[in-house]
């Protein structure tokens, strides 16, 4: 359902007002020897019950590693692992390990494109056909009916299905060669919807945005997250395609079979590449570097990645909504509802791996998990954390 700004925002309140460090390597390794924690609170009180809640969460699966991170304003100021990178060697994980995150990748995408409307290079209405004309192999599109809008694809309200119809043919395929399968794969796509009228989440949708911030930046995705974001935000660990250097610091992704926790889907998966979901999903970080990036989402960060006022305007846009307003869309964020608390962020989900980062601007908190099993952290849980700095 598509609903206005006043209305949306008249139940989840002005969602930019609400919205929700690295150490020395003797430090890193003192403070991983000490449970595993960064950073040695002043406000124990607080970080013993986040501890237990992430504690918690672990113990419901007891499977692969989970590692959880609290940031307030520009610091992250704590956090843990729990379990394993390895189960069966017994390796544990650290606040070193890196991560897959999913969709998250789609927050940097949305970044990118603002930053593009911000130099002039583009406007949020622009016409996808014009940069992407390959969008015209889309298949189903109503007669009639409107070109879809970048911001459409930014929003999910572009009408395109979620994924193609076969969709295991075009999710494998090297990194650098994204570009050209997704070409493919927009032939084996269909609308869902008329553009305009609906929310529907598109994983396809994403790849074709960043498909055109390419050819509008003229510069690749990925040299182009990675030299306007990634750099300036100093997340040096956080890359698209894994160097071989950090993939001993890559935990086994674990799926429940048969009851049972099982790596071997994942570790498959992670050798036949990703296919057409880069600017979607293809993203590896740790939860230091991810913080960062949470810092610059709570307006604390001094990276020029956006102009400030911009941005928390960008923030307090959603543009559709469920029907009991709990949760809605905007330009490259969810806004979560749980009674009178809201937060901002995304999730992600490949296999193996599940993450989330959200962040209340008026509490200048961020909460971020990282697990290497397959099973989102409860969001219960995560409204309880932020329920204790409310």
């Amino acid at each position: 359902m598509l609903v206005g700004r006043r209305s949306f925002l008249s139940y989840f309140g002005a969602a930019a007002g609400l919205g929700m460090t690295q150490t020395m390597p003797q430090l890193h390794a003192l403070t991983r020897a000490l449970s595993n924690t960064v950073a040695l609170p002043e406000d124990g009180n607080r970080l013993k019950k986040i501890d237990q809640i992430f504690q918690a969460e672990y113990d419901s699966t007891k499977s692969g590693s989970l590692t959880g991170g609290i940031i307030q304003g520009s610091k992250l100021v704590w956090s843990k692992s729990y379990g394993y990178a390895n189960m069966e060697r017994q390796q544990p994980a650290n606040v070193d390990t890196i991560y897959r995150i999913g969709s998250i990748t789609k927050q940097f995408t949305a970044i990118a494109f603002e930053q593009l409307v911000q130099a002039g290079k583009v406007r949020l209405t622009d016409p996808v056909e014009s940069f992407v004309p390959e969008i015209g192999l889309v298949k189903g599109r109503p007669a009639g009916s409107q070109p879809i809008t970048l911001l459409q694809l930014a929003t999910h309200t572009s009408g395109l299905d979620r994924e193609p119809a076969d969709i295991a043919k075009f999710t494998t395929g090297s990194v650098s060669e994204w570009q050209k399968t997704l070409i493919g794969a927009l032939a084996d796509l269909k609308y869902a919807y008329e553009p305009g009228t609906k929310y529907m989440y598109s994983n396809m949708g994403y790849a074709v945005l960043g498909l055109a911030i390419e050819r509008i930046s003229g510069q690749t995705y990925i040299s182009y997250v990675t030299e306007k974001i990634l750099n300036p935000l100093g997340m040096t660990t956080s890359q698209f395609d894994l160097e071989p250097g950090l993939q001993p610091r890559l935990p086994l992704g674990y799926e429940s079979v048969n009851g049972k926790a099982d790596a071997t889907e994942s570790s498959k998966k992670l050798k036949t590449g990703r296919g057409y979901k880069v600017p979607n999903g293809a993203l590896f970080t740790t939860v230091n570097d991810l913080a960062k990036f949470v810092s610059f989402e709570l307006g604390s960060s001094d990276a020029p990645l956006l102009d400030s006022k911009a941005y928390a305007d960008t923030l307090s846009r959603v543009y559709s909504a469920d029907s009991d307003m709990h949760s809605g869309y905007g330009l490259g964020f969810m806004a979560i509802r749980q009674g009178d608390l809201v937060l901002l962020g995304h999730g992600g989900s490949v296999e193996g791996f599940r993450a989330g980062a959200y962040f209340s601007r008026k509490s200048s908190l961020g909460i971020i998990y990282l697990r290497s099993y397959g099973q989102p952290m409860d969001m219960k849980r995560v409204f309880e954390i932020a329920q204790i700095y409310a």
